[in-house]
């Protein structure tokens, strides 16, 4: 895809719209939601890299509640013919349809490669990737089996709903919360994902969510790794200008 002169190409990551109160999360959404509106100006596309919401499960005729002002700017953009790209993370895996068919945003299950001008860009999530983190491989396996599937969506939504959020919350395999310090390149696990990646075929840019640091590592001279951080604590986003990508920060007062 070539990027017109004077467009950018956008990413943001983790949100966990919900938590840890409504109350608490509505003061972020209106944040991103005041980025959303910024950005819509020079955007070529928007790439939402997972985890916008701290729970999300698409039962047949019902979604979670709440995120009004999110989901209808997103449908506002989309509308205006501004294409938008959503990558699953770990606490929105059980898309289902709604975002395709609600709002026109193509959803991902897996990561995938997008060319824009001359850069070679591998984007997803980034959770289960990569050598380690076998705790939540195995829980992810079990959210995604579709007998348990079938069974969650038998309870009814006020009750699957509040035990998913608050398991979310609890639950540091699902959270994330016990490991987001960085300890090197070597202990980063996506890094070292990224690195066996290039002995298959080059990229520009691999870039990723999940891991809540904001990153731009060098892997060597003509690769980069950047995680988008989080809009919790940094509120980063990655930026494309059609020759090179940047992390910036977002209203940092």
């Amino acid at each position: 895809m070539q990027i017109p002169k004077g467009k950018k190409v956008y990413f943001a990551s983790d949100n966990h719209l919900g938590a840890p109160t409504q109350k608490q999360s509505l003061v972020r959404e209106k944040k991103f939601v005041r980025w959303l509106d910024t950005v819509s100006k020079d955007a070529a596309v928007i790439f939402l890299l997972g985890d916008l919401f701290d729970f999300w499960f698409e039962y047949k005729t019902v979604v979670p509640k709440g995120f009004t002002r999110t989901l209808g700017k997103l449908a506002e953009l989309s509308d205006a013919g501004i294409p938008i790209y959503y990558f699953v993370g770990n606490h929105d895996l059980w898309m289902n349809g709604y975002f395709q068919q609600e709002l026109n945003i193509e959803v991902f299950h897996q990561p995938k490669e997008f060319q824009f001008n001359d850069k070679t860009f591998f984007i997803g999530h980034g959770d289960g990737l990569g050598p380690g983190d076998k705790g939540y491989k195995r829980m992810k396996k079990l959210f995604t089996n579709p007998v348990a599937k079938w069974f969650f969506k038998w309870l009814h939504p006020d009750l699957g709903v509040r035990l998913a959020q608050y398991l979310s919350v609890k639950n540091k395999l699902i959270s994330g919360d016990e490991d987001v310090t960085f300890l090197g390149e070597d202990k980063e696990w996506l890094v070292q994902y990224a690195k066996r990646k290039l002995e298959q075929k080059h990229r520009d840019y691999f870039v990723f969510g999940h891991r809540h640091l904001p990153l731009e590592i060098a892997l060597g001279d003509q690769s980069h790794y950047i995680n988008l951080g989080d809009w919790i604590q940094y509120y980063t986003y990655g930026v494309f200008d059609g020759e090179s990508m940047k992390l910036k920060t977002f209203e940092n007062s």
